[in-house]
């Protein structure tokens, strides 16, 4: 099984980085905590000793002050998030003005009525589609830097 998700993961990321024109991959959108590139591994991109961690508070993803962070709620250069087939899906952020964010819940990417939201459990949100990031089995979304 382990195999199976690391051959895919592994797959995925060979789709998506040729997709992403060599952005900077940072990790998994996930609740799978065993996928090693999950955000909630705590020995993979979970790390918050991790520089490139969201989860490192004094990291450039992580910190509170940095436009790049996913947890600044006035960040414009936030990651972003892409689905196996290269897809965008928006920006992993906290900024609810960002119109691209997942957090803005009148966003295209946010609102829990938009189809190309993971807000909205008809749509892209779906919690039995395998990219979801809320499937505790899936293989969720791809996050990369959002420079390119």
């Amino acid at each position: 099984m382990k195999t199976t998700i690391a051959c895919l993961v592994s797959s995925m990321l060979l789709v998506i980085v040729s997709a992403a024109n060599a952005q900077e991959f940072i990790g998994i959108l996930s609740n799978n905590p065993y996928l090693k590139d999950s955000i909630l591994n705590p020995f993979g991109a979970g790390n918050k000793y991790n520089p490139k961690s969201i989860n490192n508070p004094y990291g450039i993803y992580g910190s509170k002050y940095s436009n790049k962070s996913a947890t600044n709620p006035y960040a414009t250069d936030a990651p972003k998030l892409y689905d196996a087939n290269g897809n965008y899906k928006g920006k992993l952020s906290a900024n609810k003005y960002d119109p691209e964010s997942i957090s803005n819940p009148y966003g295209g990417y946010g609102s829990k009525y938009s189809l190309d939201s993971i807000n909205n459990s008809y749509g892209a949100g779906n919690p039995f589609k395998s990219d979801n990031p809320q499937n505790p089995f899936g293989t969720g979304l791809l996050i990369f830097d959002s420079d390119n």
